[in-house]
């Protein structure tokens, strides 16, 4: 397993070796000998999330109230999506700035998105199915997210499918009505940079 860290810090992605043959493929998509050297805590699992997506739905940029927050391990089983990653961490130095990973069913590569910070991607296939590993259950109330399209953000949505063909961007009501980061963060909703830290720090002690 490769990993590396993305432009947001905390935020990582994992590359298996596939193992492949006449009759298909093999790979270990997570393994926790290689995500606790890497981060220095194990990933707790509470619950597994799977979403299928047409082609051009976006979903995002979602996060969770800290603590506990949600972290996510991501990766896509079939069809293809951009995976992006946005720091959302108020004082943070990097506040603000996004990063992509492609997550298909080629490279079969995934991604970690940390307690604290966004998370958004968009399906270039239709039927592309997403698993997510969490290390906290949904709690609707402490769900909230930031508009996807909010230009001071200013991440790059594909406007074509894999293939080459056009798409237009699908949303939910709620994530086209979600507040950009800067009205998110005048309403209080973003978590401090410092208690992310600190709830991080106390995962590597435990």
């Amino acid at each position: 397993m490769k990993i590396r860290e993305l432009r947001v810090p905390d935020s990582y992605e994992f590359t298996p070796v596939v193992h492949g043959d006449s009759r298909g493929s093999f790979h270990e998509w997570f393994r926790i000998a290689d995500f606790e050297p890497a981060l220095g805590y194990a990933l707790e699992l509470n619950q597994a999330n799977c979403s299928m997506s047409s082609a051009g739905t976006l979903r995002g940029i979602h996060f969770a109230q800290l603590p506990p927050s949600q972290a996510k391990y991501v990766t896509c089983l079939s069809g293809a999506v951009l995976d992006v990653v946005v720091d959302i961490r108020v004082g943070s130095p990097t506040f603000g700035v996004w990063d992509s990973v492609l997550l298909d069913d080629v490279d079969r590569r995934c991604t970690y998105v940390t307690e604290g910070l966004g998370h958004a991607f968009i399906a270039l296939e239709d039927r592309s199915i997403v698993s997510y590993l969490c290390s906290a259950p949904y709690a609707p109330g402490r769900e909230f997210g930031v508009n996807p399209l909010d230009p001071d953000i200013g991440i790059e949505w594909p406007t074509t499918r894999r293939d080459g063909a056009p798409m237009e961007l699908l949303l939910s009501d709620k994530d086209r009505a979600a507040p950009t980061l800067a009205e998110a963060e005048a309403q209080g909703l973003l978590p401090a940079y410092d208690e992310v830290q600190a709830f991080l720090t106390e995962l590597r002690g435990r």
